[in-house]
């Protein structure tokens, strides 16, 4: 048996599977709401409620991992994984940043998930990027080597707001009046939704329904608050973009751009994104992909997981 969890801001999901005939078969998968419970414990419990023999388990967690440790960024929540291991008698236990178990899950994505926003000129091996916007704004990096593709963990999305029209000019001067340093992850992410909404003058409302309401087109401010939220992400996934030279591919993941982008114009998001001066050729040379499946690191936590498992019985 092995155990997956993608535990994010807002919700948890896990996954029990088991590895046979050299086929992963899950056998159950259940998406929790954190706000129902104190602390990760009591939601495993409930999970593990039949105590089965978990071999290996490994979990990605929204904010950084370090030497066993992981402390979720919006959530008071902290993991070890020795104690995980000993409370739950789990074989081994590991902890991931949330988007580099995304970016392990990127070749076992099913086709029909992925949506080209950018067709670009791919170059094969080279450097790719994901981007997750979901309630933070995750960040990861792949480069190849030895013939496969190594997951670089980041948290990009913490670093400084670089406004690139007088309009987000405008949003930064808003956003630091009320709370000083203006992040990424201030903007471009479900929070960030609301605040843009907030600042064109709307009432404070929860990104699903500001969402909703863009999509809808009844509420031109809703539409103007998406459009604005777009060429923000845009503009941050074209810079790191650059500063990875993503040849190999740029993919949007996370709860906020997999329902809000697939139904929206992507014009905005790519004027953004393209908009580098004089390397703007390159970055229309680089591929953007959108990945609908919102489960994206719960599957790279299960392809961690029974890579240990594998492991630790060759060993």
């Amino acid at each position: 048996m092995i155990l997956g969890g993608d535990i994010g801001g807002t919700k948890t999901r896990l996954a029990l599977a088991e590895a046979a005939d050299g086929q992963l078969h899950v056998i159950r998968e259940i998406r929790f709401l954190n706000r129902d419970y104190p602390n990760f414990d009591a939601l495993l419990d409930e999970f593990l409620a039949d105590a089965p023999v978990v071999a290996s388990a490994t979990f990605a967690i929204a904010g950084p991992t370090d030497d066993g440790e992981g402390r979720l960024t919006h959530l008071p929540w902290r993991l070890t994984a020795d104690a995980l291991r000993a409370r739950f008698h789990f074989g081994h236990v590991t902890l991931v940043n949330d988007l580099a178990a995304a970016a392990h899950a990127l070749p076992l994505v099913d086709a029909g998930q992925l949506v080209t926003l950018q067709a670009g000129h791919p170059v094969e091996g080279g450097p790719r990027l994901i981007l997750g916007a979901g309630t933070g704004l995750g960040v990861a990096g792949l480069v190849w080597e030895h013939g496969r593709y190594r997951v670089i963990p980041g948290e990009g999305g913490h670093m400084g707001f670089s406004p690139q029209t007088p309009e987000h000019g405008e949003l930064w001067r808003w956003l630091f009046a009320r709370q000083g340093r203006v992040t990424w992850e201030d903007i471009a992410s479900g929070p960030g939704l609301a605040r843009i909404y907030s600042f064109l003058g709307g009432p404070s409302q929860s990104p699903e329904v500001i969402g909703k309401a863009a999509l809808d087109g009844g509420d031109l401010l809703a539409r103007r608050a998406l459009e604005l939220w777009l060429a923000a992400f845009g503009s941050f996934a074209g810079d790191l973009a650059l500063q990875w030279l993503a040849r190999g591919g740029v993919y949007l993941a996370g709860g906020v751009a997999a329902k809000l982008m697939p139904q929206t114009d992507s014009s905005y998001f790519l004027m953004a994104f393209n908009a580098k001066r004089e390397h703007r050729h390159i970055a229309e040379t680089m591929p953007v992909r959108l990945v609908r499946d919102e489960r994206l690191g719960l599957i790279g936590a299960l392809a961690l997981a029974i890579a240990q498992a594998r492991a630790n019985q060759a060993g």
